[in-house]
């Protein structure tokens, strides 16, 4: 399928949405619950798999749904198709604080590898699919990027990161170790491998994890500062772990209290 070309224009700091335009006829791939607003000149169409094999059949159709539901996505991706007659922009938002990255596949080689739920949004005829790692170690203890997805095309596709984004452009034999969680996306040339930390005192009491990715160039790879589990795991660890809410306990805890000492004030008459 011919790739859709794109304007779009990201807005925002911690918080972005991209707001791409669609010329007559064009059409963009959401990823279920993306969505933040809309012309009423585009049509909203649910379509089995990632909608770059509406033309393939009912086997093109299951088979993208099949790759979306092994890196954990929705089995139904949503096109936005502009059907007036005029420029039409629609627009979608970032799902937790960080960046928004454009990456032209055109540019990048036609291939993209990135976190299961790192993709956004893209032009129409981008595929998406399913990339697992060579590696048995990485299989074993890869975690997150273990099983990653496979962007493919030569059109736009916008990925979502945490945090700060950084870009390192890593040279033959060049080798960058990274935090499993915090690899965003890398280009096919870039070797990914799965390494033990070490040292056992360090993998115990270190509390960064047992294992790092080994990233090996020539290539080009994507970096987040916050990936999604570790503010994840500290929301969970602030949050009350029993019943009822911090403010719920705070409240009562008031009003308890309060009683009591309005009874030691005011004397007690029984």
């Amino acid at each position: 399928m011919a790739m859709d070309v794109v304007d779009f224009e990201i807005k925002g700091a911690e918080m972005q949405f991209v707001e791409v335009e669609l010329d007559p006829g064009e059409a963009a791939v959401g990823e279920a619950g993306s969505l933040f607003f809309m012309d009423a000149g585009i049509a909203m169409d649910t379509v089995f798999g990632d909608g770059s094999a509406s033309t393939g059949g009912l086997f093109g159709k299951l088979l993208g749904a099949g790759k979306r539901l092994v890196t954990g996505e929705s089995l139904f991706t949503t096109v936005y198709t502009n059907q007036a007659s005029g420029k039409q922009r629609v627009a979608f938002a970032a799902p937790y604080p960080g960046k928004i990255i454009p990456m032209d596949l055109r540019q990048l080689g036609g291939m993209l590898i990135c976190q299961k739920d790192a993709f956004l949004c893209a032009a129409r005829g981008v595929s998406l699919g399913i990339a697992l790692q060579r590696k048995l170690s990485a299989g074993f203890f890869g975690g997150e990027g273990f099983i990653m997805q496979k962007l493919e095309g030569d059109g736009l596709a916008f990925v979502h990161a945490g945090g700060t984004v950084v870009r390192r452009e890593l040279q033959p034999g060049q080798v960058l170790m990274v935090d499993t969680g915090c690899v965003v996306a890398y280009t096919p040339t870039v070797d990914f491998e799965i390494q033990y930390v070490g040292k056992i005192k360090t993998a115990l009491f270190g509390g960064e994890g047992l294992f790092f990715a080994k990233l090996s160039g020539p290539g080009t790879v994507w970096l987040q500062s916050l990936p999604f589990s570790r503010l994840a795991s500290r929301v969970f660890a602030a949050a009350p772990q029993r019943g009822g809410s911090k403010e719920e306990s705070t409240l009562g805890g008031l009003a308890v209290g309060g009683g009591l000492l309005g009874g030691l004030l005011g004397g007690d008459d029984e």
